[in-house]
């Protein structure tokens, strides 16, 4: 009888054993943005990835919109290891502590998405991330948002134009500097409030990707729009370090893959989403779109490229060199 129960016994400790290996490893994907976003999409695809080059062992859960953590509490809780993955604005890393980070703000330092994807997909994009490892952090990928033009209620064609014009801008030293380069005034605002700021006038214009222009409905209280496409928004897809280094080699490497398919989908999201809603704006026409000529796009180049020398001992002269170097820009040359 005891031999009997002892043989029970030892077979219940054996299907719970099996039964705890076949638990899959959850990860917990927190953003702050809207499911139909790019950024949005992209996670969904990962999650889905996930899963089928695991074979289930590994399950993404996506919590799109703040609805596990807000904008300023989700890194806190990464570190903690609260939540294992996000998707954070490269403009937050600068208040962790990288300034690093903030060579992606200068206006004018990459001309198009071949250039920027020399840097986010190349060793000066990773040796960025790995400056995130001593605080906990794990940078595994850059997905675009897309490039930023101007709008405003008045046409914005040369840097005298800007002159004392009120301008949103995100919470960045950087930006201050580019504002103030063509004598404009920076007003920093939270991305909520922009709308209502641009419809009573308490700021004349602002800047961003076509596709949060249009999806804020910005464009139907700005009268014009220069596409500059001047300066470039992105997120670093990052994790907690101890949670990724703990993981299966195995697991590891397939969840490398995922990312690897889900950084496409990202950026061909995102230039399609850009596209998209540059038309959209153009059909309702509430908002003058304006192509600026080569000698206006440099005008402007000349004038906010100050920028970057003044930023130098901020973002470091040699991060921006490294870049300059990717892309073959030569502010000498202007």
């Amino acid at each position: 009888m005891k031999l009997h129960s002892l043989l029970l016994g030892v077979a219940a400790l054996a299907l719970s054993a099996s039964v705890a290996a076949q638990q899959p490893i959850v990860i917990k994907f927190s953003h702050v943005v809207a499911q139909d976003t790019p950024k949005g999409k992209a996670s969904e695809f990962f999650a889905k990835r996930a899963g089928e080059l695991t074979k289930g062992k590994v399950k993404v859960e996506v919590y799109a919109n703040s609805t596990l953590y807000k904008d300023k509490e989700e890194m806190e809780a990464l570190q903690l290891g609260a939540v294992q993955m996000l998707a954070p604005s490269l403009a937050k890393f600068g208040p962790l502590g990288v300034k690093e980070f903030e060579v992606f703000d200068l206006p004018f330092i990459f001309d198009n998405y071949t250039e920027l994807h020399k840097v986010t997909q190349g060793p000066v994009g990773a040796k960025l991330l790995a400056k995130l490892e001593p605080k906990g952090i794990k940078g595994l990928a850059y997905w675009d948002n897309g490039f930023k033009s101007f709008s405003a209620n008045k046409p914005l064609k040369a840097p005298a134009d800007f002159k004392g014009q009120k301008m949103r801008i995100q919470s960045s030293k950087v930006l201050e500097s580019q504002m103030r380069s063509v004598g404009a005034i920076p007003q920093v605002m939270a991305f909520s409030e922009v709308y209502q700021a641009l419809q009573t006038g308490v700021v004349d214009g602002t800047e961003n990707p076509h596709s949060n222009l249009y999806t804020q409905k910005m464009h139907e209280v700005q009268k014009h729009m220069t596409l500059t496409e001047h300066g470039y928004l992105g997120y670093a897809v990052i994790t907690n370090k101890k949670f990724w280094d703990g993981l299966p080699a195995d697991v590891r490497g397939q969840l490398e893959q995922a990312m690897k398919e889900a950084t496409d989908f990202a950026n061909k999201s995102a230039k399609e989403d850009n596209d998209a809603a540059l038309e959209k704006v153009k059909a309702s026409g509430k908002t003058q779109i304006y192509t600026p000529t080569a000698e206006e796009r440099l005008a402007l180049k000349r004038a906010m490229v100050k920028t970057h020398k003044e930023m130098e001992s901020r973002i470091g002269k040699e991060t921006i060199e490294a870049v300059y170097k990717e892309t073959g820009f030569d502010p000498s040359k202007l």
